[in-house]
């Protein structure tokens, strides 16, 4: 599998310049804020975000204090939303590491991210990135209207392909789609790459998606999460709902009911990710999400060939096959 240092390569020097850039808009004079940014940049991600806004750049154009201070806006709002979702699943690992929420307790979790918040706003307002501002805005409406989206559909478990679709556009695609054109605009793109580039960073976002809903059910992952933790929050996923839409209208009806009655209950649960594995649940959802990525590299082939069409590229398969 390709390895994401790989897929750094022609921007390995970008994102070297990135990390003090992003330490410094952390920075607070309150000791208990600076301690929690310690803790948060010593645990980072994949930082597949930043990354996805200097390839765009750099597909089109030449890397400037732009495309940082955009990567910087992405990378920002991104964690704020990471701590405030910790507290809103009630969960207490982030990364395999224990989350902001079980080491400070919400009220902190709940304050940083309104701080890495702020910092957002401070930050495009002094360099005047009006227009980055707007497009990251748009993906946080995005994703908060996704996740009560999500939550109003939970109640009845009633969600289809369709609304399911829906879901993961505006609180996953949205975010993902924005790096893309965020770079893209950083480098003062065209508006038909932008938009070529807007619908890559689509398809990779419902990829990444779908990959994240396979990852439930599998019997051993690197997530830090266990598997079977979305039946436990009724979250309707894509394999789920294929599995449910080909079961018997019986059969469906107890699946439904145990996941409404008994979701608290691992043998119950278990028994629900059993059903989706011996469904075609899992398969029909890797073929939706390869589907996704075909999509996505014929966008990208209408690019000249480069050593960053060749990193995008490696960055859609590494989505797929990603072991966390």
């Amino acid at each position: 599998m390709v390895k994401l240092a790989d897929i750094k390569a022609p921007i390995r020097e970008e994102m070297q310049r990135f990390e003090p850039k992003f330490k410094a808009y952390l920075s607070s004079n309150v000791p208990l804020v600076d301690r929690v940014m310690g803790f948060m940049v010593k645990r980072k991600g994949k930082q597949m975000r930043p990354i996805l806004v200097f390839l765009s750049a750099k597909l089109i154009g030449e890397v400037n204090e732009s495309t940082y201070r955009g990567a910087s806006l992405i990378e920002l709002m991104h964690t704020a939303t990471l701590v405030h979702d910790d507290v809103v699943d009630d969960s207490d690992m982030r990364r395999g590491f224990f989350s902001i929420n079980a080491l400070w307790k919400n009220k902190v979790a709940v304050l940083i991210g309104d701080y890495l918040l702020s910092r957002v706003l401070l930050l495009a307002v002094e360099t005047k990135e009006y227009a980055l501002l707007e497009h990251v805005s748009g993906a946080v409406k995005a994703m908060s209207e996704g996740e009560l989206l999500q939550i109003e559909k939970a109640r009845k478990l009633d969600i289809t392909e369709a609304v399911y679709y829906e879901v993961i556009q505006q609180k996953t695609a949205s975010l993902i789609e924005t790096c893309c054109v965020v770079g893209a605009s950083s480098v003062e793109a065209d508006p038909a790459s932008i938009s070529k580039l807007r619908e890559i960073g689509r398809h990779l976002g419902l990829a990444f998606q779908i990959k994240d809903d396979l990852f439930d059910f599998e019997k051993v992952n690197l997530t830090g999460k266990p598997a079977g933790i979305d039946i436990k929050e009724q979250k309707m996923t894509l394999p789920l709902i294929h599995a449910l839409k080909e079961a018997a209208p019986k059969r469906r009806k107890y699946i439904i009911k145990t996941i409404k009655k008994h979701h608290d209950r691992p043998k119950k649960v278990q028994e629900v990710v059993d059903f989706v594995r011996h469904s075609g649940g899992l398969d029909y959802a890797r073929s939706r999400m390869e589907q996704h990525i075909i999509k996505a590299k014929e966008l990208l082939f209408t690019f000249p060939k480069s050593d960053v069409r060749d990193s995008f590229e490696s960055l859609l398969e590494f989505t797929v096959a990603r072991k966390k």
